[in-house]
């Protein structure tokens, strides 16, 4: 059977995106993407989580998350689940999954002060579509137990 590893993810940055360069000169973006999740339960009381989600962007794509995202700013992110492991200073072993984005997005403005963020070219490692484009979803109204 074939293996998939797709993940689509909605949300608002938690933090300013942390753009670096590896010794090849690769520029690689480390994020984090809060997912909020609304609903009511069986009483039709309100009720919220949010997933905190860790994110890398590579390329092209990471210089534009670097330079038009910032803490608060909503986006979009495809990719694909990662696991990371290391070896901690007391000697545990730890491991994390994360997301290795292939297309991020941009929703609303670009940084403070500025104007809205340039689609990025899809040549250039980007998602080509209109935010406007998007369904309109309120889960709060829904029947969707999540």
């Amino acid at each position: 059977m074939p293996s998939l590893n797709i993940v689509t993810l909605a949300g608002h940055l938690t933090r300013d995106p942390e753009l670096r360069y590896t010794q090849a000169g690769s520029p690689v973006a480390n994020f984090g993407l809060a997912i909020n999740e609304k609903w009511k339960d069986k009483d039709g009381n309100a009720k919220e989580s949010v997933c905190f989600v860790d994110v890398e962007a590579w390329g092209r794509q990471a210089e534009a998350v670097g330079e038009y995202l910032h803490k608060g700013s909503a986006a979009i992110v495809v990719g694909g689940l990662k696991m990371e492991s290391w070896e901690a200073k007391d000697g545990t072993k730890r491991t994390r999954l994360k997301v290795r984005a292939r297309q991020v997005q941009f929703l609303g403005g670009g940084k403070k002060g500025e104007e809205a963020a340039p689609e990025p070219d899809a040549a250039e490692g980007g998602a080509r579509s209109d935010a406007a484009a998007l369904p309109d979803i309120e889960p709060e109204d829904s029947n969707c137990p999540f």
